[in-house]
């Protein structure tokens, strides 16, 4: 299936070809639903994500893997090197690195903007040293980087019926959606890397703080204040979700089926973890197999019956086509 993703997307040349590769491998083996997801793209299309997919996990892996025996020294010092290769990368449009050479690819190609991959590596550095997010705003602040950015590098990919700026608000807001579930899913793993993204206000609205995670964590134990946290937590969550949903009809029909297949099964995590009584900081909830293969089979239903009509359609639909020349947005740093 690689071999035909890569022709039907005019990727020839070898060495390109095999760093798409490398990055379709991260993302089928570390984002199980994203990638789930994304077989339900038009096959021209898969390669783009699978290279934005993998070097956002390259980037996360230097930073959170617990099985690394690394420093926070030597990860800081990783990311440095990264934040190197892309901005030589963007700016050449090659980079011997593989999962770069891919990402500057697709950049050029749908001409997406170089200071949306600049931020995501500010919010990547900031999880060095910063262990907490007094409230939501402050933590919103954050995840433009780490989330928000993620939907608007994937919007080019997608495509629009509408002009793309209508459409960002909603992206972005998706991309946010899928974090603030990865945290509450996470809050378990995080705390053991020495992270809440919960915020604080939310934790003394609740009477809970730090400590008391940290508590239930090493012990098992449950309390009742915790479980108060956690729901409003997935209330919170789900609301970022409603303001996300309609973007999901301003994309172009073709790639509607892949995004509200994540929509739906990321969502669904929201429904696992108050199956499993909020117990996230001693288990990760999972969206029961059955459950997920009843979600792809109406995405791949509504896919093919998306292609379908793509193809009798006149004409390509606004804003979906790739560009052929590069991006000119600049390389910015942004100050953590």
């Amino acid at each position: 299936m690689t071999v035909r993703e890569l022709d039907a997307a005019a990727i020839h040349d070898p060495a390109l070809r095999a760093a798409y590769a490398r990055c379709r491998d991260l993302n089928a083996r570390h984002g199980k639903t994203y990638f789930l997801a994304t077989r339900l793209l038009p096959v021209d299309r898969r390669p783009a994500v699978h290279a934005l997919y993998g070097f956002a996990r390259w980037a996360d892996d230097i930073v959170d893997d617990l099985d690394s025996p690394a420093t926070p020294g030597e990860r800081a010092r990783a990311l440095v090197a990264l934040e190197a290769q892309l901005e030589t990368g963007l700016r050449q449009g090659r980079a011997t690195e593989p999962v770069i050479r891919a990402l500057a690819d697709t950049a050029r190609r749908y001409g997406i903007e170089h200071r949306h991959f600049t931020d995501f590596l500010a919010s990547m550095r900031s999880d060095l040293t910063v262990g907490g997010y007094a409230s939501y705003e402050e933590l919103g602040r954050y995840m433009h980087g780490s989330a928000a950015v993620i939907g608007l590098q994937m919007l080019p990919v997608l495509g629009t019926v509408v002009p793309r700026e209508e459409a960002a608000p909603h992206a972005a807001a998706l991309g946010v959606a899928f974090q603030l579930t990865n945290f509450l899913r996470d809050v378990g793993e995080d705390l053991d890397r020495g992270r809440v993204y919960l915020p604080a206000e939310l934790l003394a609205a609740h009477g809970v703080d730090r400590e008391r995670f940290e508590w239930s964590r090493r012990t098992g134990a449950r309390d009742a204040r915790i479980t108060d946290v956690l729901r409003a937590a997935a209330a919170h969550n789900r609301a970022v979700y409603r303001d996300a949903l309609p973007g999901i009809a301003m994309l172009d029909p073709v790639s509607r089926p892949c995004i509200r297949t994540a929509f739906v099964l990321y969502s669904g995590i929201l429904d696992a973890i108050a199956a499993d009584g909020y117990a996230v900081l001693h288990r990760r909830a999972v969206v029961p197999r059955r459950r997920r293969a009843v979600v792809a089979l109406d995405g791949l239903v509504r896919a093919v019956a998306a292609r379908r009509t793509h193809r009798r359609a006149p004409g390509p639909v606004a804003q979906t086509r790739p560009s052929r020349t590069r991006a000119t947005a600049p390389v910015q740093k942004e100050p953590v």
